[in-house]
């Protein structure tokens, strides 16, 4: 099932920068970056598979995958800025997240938000959601743009890079970084399973 889903990824991947060159590799990581799960860990191997047969330059790719990055994640900031914040504030209290949760987000933004930043971006699974938080959390803007870039640029050139090294086999990095998908879904699950726990046992505690 996950190998087909996975298949089907790949060549929508392959067919839009094929299609696009460098504006298609720029569009594929913008998705990536807006929340939508396609992996970086297929696109920009691909792009530099093609590296070496000059279709493309291997510092071009990584400048249009880090744009790309930029801009999905500034479509997704915006999104949690105007509309997201507004909606947990609004039926949070539906899915246990109160406005205490969006105070201890804040403040985490506040003070941590540029290194948040900069290490989700070379975090498979992390580095596709991280910036809609940021934007419910009103971290600012410019300095999101920044480490966004800063963080993406060295993710895209090494997977550029090891697409170019692995040739035609660009494609097992797919599989292999597949392997971290699951540990870090296994994670967020842990987390999200200790979230509702304490939030249970916080409301049980007030109304006793």
């Amino acid at each position: 099932m996950i190998a087909s889903i996975i298949g089907v990824l790949a060549e929508f991947i392959i067919d839009g920068i094929s299609a696009l060159g460098y504006w298609g590799v720029g569009l594929m990581m913008a998705i990536e970056s807006a929340c939508v799960p396609l992996p970086s860990e297929i696109i920009m191997p691909f792009s530099g598979y093609l590296v070496i047969g000059g279709q493309f330059t291997l510092w071009g790719v990584t400048l249009a995958g880090s744009i790309g990055c930029v801009v999905g994640s500034a479509l997704a900031y915006w999104v949690g800025y105007f509309g997201g914040r507004s909606f947990i504030e609004k039926y949070g209290k539906y899915i246990l997240i109160t406005k205490h949760d969006l105070d201890i987000a804040d403040r985490f933004f506040n003070k941590y938000g540029g290194s948040a930043v900069f290490f989700s971006r070379m975090l498979p699974v992390v580095r596709t959601f991280i910036s809609l938080p940021a934007g419910i959390s009103r971290m600012n803007f410019w300095k999101l743009v920044i480490y966004t870039l800063v963080g993406s640029i060295p993710w895209c050139y090494a997977l550029a890079y090891l697409g170019k090294k692995l040739g035609d086999k660009w494609d097992t990095l797919g599989v292999y970084f597949h392997k971290f998908d699951i540990l870090i879904g296994v994670v967020f699950v842990i987390g999200i399973v200790w979230f509702v726990k304490r939030h249970i046992n916080i409301r049980k505690n007030e109304n006793v």
